[in-house]
């Protein structure tokens, strides 16, 4: 009995040091870099790899809470750090201006927005005398430009993927998406906000935050404002890519801007934003920083009246209106200052929106190779920004845009360029701008 245990032992013995040798070979056989723990080979998929010194996790794509709507706040493997090292880092002091409201054959069954209508003057008279009716895409579309990527659609996955790259190219950290509430649209698309999801994830992906720019949607007031803002914090607030600003007292809050807000009075802006109002999102869960936009000099009395946190001035159309107009801005930053609000100039590359407005001529601004935009970026650095907005990403119909665009020639119709620069230009020029309002914030707050 003691001659087969010992029999056995040597056995079991032999096979535990032929198992060992077996795993030394076979770790000396695997790719470099490749975990120990990692039997599957994932290393021959570097998307589902995480940075070195991270788990590795397949890509779990992240699901909804059936009940809440909520966005789970589990993060699924981040890009590997080298991935992300070709761009510059993100500016979160730096948001752009993004829409989400077009769509083509393909993803959505139609286009939308690229066929935009042409919209008549106000004067009939003077209407007469421009083409009416609307665009007809791929060829002819609602813009001055046309986009690098074509008539795309928003809900395109690859789309969002290269704009986020794009974005980070550009040096840019926060993308202001404009939205309107569930199974609301603008005058001329579709409903958007389910688009959002997608936005949020690859958003992340890029290390880019998220914010939002509420439209004058029909109805909103006060009551209808609280609404929606429970909604996008309910709903994307623990989402790792939903932006929070931190304020001079050291809070976190998430940061909205309000477009057309002098639309509704300050009375009910202060039933919203005074401590007092009825229907107060002060020192709740809903509580946030709120931009209001300031077109007129007679407005900054009303956003005090209504409560609201700062101001950002939207058009890219230097001259247009009190608050786009690069010459009142460091009047309206010591506005600002003495009534602790936040000041975001919006900077433009340019303006054309003659393909919609074709009456609309006097309002142009000739990008001039770049030197329009760089001329307004010099601007908010003189005014000292707090935030610096960019109009736009992507605003194709007011020829704003600094997404790639190329160039073409349709028939008659032959669209503007970035030429002699690449289809990349705005890119670079923001990028390098991004670099220097961080340099210059660097010395204001010493």
């Amino acid at each position: 009995m003691a001659r087969f245990r010992r029999k056995t032992c040597l056995t079991l013995t032999g096979l535990v040091l032929f198992i060992f040798v077996v795993i030394i070979i076979l770790k000396s056989l695997r790719p470099e870099g490749l975990g120990f723990g990692s039997p599957f080979g994932l290393g021959l998929f570097p998307q589902l790899r995480r940075a070195e010194g991270d788990n590795v996790q397949p890509h779990v794509p992240r699901d909804m809470d059936g009940t809440s709507g909520k966005i789970r706040s589990e993060e699924r493997a981040s890009e590997p750090e080298a991935a992300l090292g070709q761009f510059p880092a993100p500016n979160y002091n730096l948001h752009v201006f993004y829409y989400t409201w077009y769509g083509n054959p393909k993803f959505d069954g139609k286009y939308i927005h690229w066929d935009h209508p042409i919209l008549p003057h106000w004067d009939p008279k003077v209407a007469a005398g421009y083409p009416n009716g609307r665009h007809s895409p791929p060829e002819d579309i609602g813009a001055n430009f046309y986009p690098a990527l074509g008539v795309y659609s928003s809900r395109d996955p690859s789309v969002v993927e290269a704009h986020m790259q794009q974005i980070r190219t550009a040096g840019v950290g926060v993308l202001a998406v404009s939205w309107y509430p569930p199974d609301m649209r603008d005058d001329n698309g579709e409903p958007t906000d389910e688009i959002v999801p997608l936005l949020f994830d690859v958003a992340h992906k890029y290390q880019v935050k998220v914010v939002f720019h509420i439209e004058p949607y029909k109805g909103r007031d006060d009551l209808s404002m609280y609404n929606s803002v429970k909604y996008l914090v309910e709903r994307y607030g623990e989402h790792p890519a939903f932006y929070r600003h931190r304020t001079s007292s050291g809070k976190l809050l998430p940061l909205f801007y309000v477009y057309d807000s002098y639309l509704l009075n300050s009375d009910k802006w202060a039933s919203l934003l005074k401590d007092t109002g009825r229907h107060t999102v002060r020192n709740t869960p809903f509580d946030g920083l709120f931009i209001a936009l300031l077109v007129e000099e007679k407005h900054k009395k009303e956003i005090l009246a209504g409560g609201f946190d700062g101001v950002y001035t939207y058009f890219a159309t230097n001259g247009f209106s009190y608050g786009s107009s690069h010459s009142n801005w460091r009047t309206i930053k010591s506005f600002c200052d003495s009534n602790n609000l936040m000041f975001i100039p919006s900077v433009g590359p340019g303006y054309m929106d003659t393909s919609i407005r074709p009456w609309n001529f006097q309002n142009t601004r000739n990008r001039i190779n770049g030197k329009y935009y760089e001329t307004a970026f010099s601007a908010a650095l003189e005014a000292r920004a707090d935030v610096i907005s960019i109009t736009s990403f992507n605003e194709w119909h007011e020829g704003s845009q600094i997404e790639k665009a190329v160039p073409k020639t349709a028939g008659q119709t032959k669209y503007q360029d970035y030429l002699p620069h690449k289809s990349d230009a705005y890119l670079e020029i923001t990028r390098k701008w991004a670099e220097k309002f961080d340099k210059e914030r660097e010395k204001w707050l010493v």
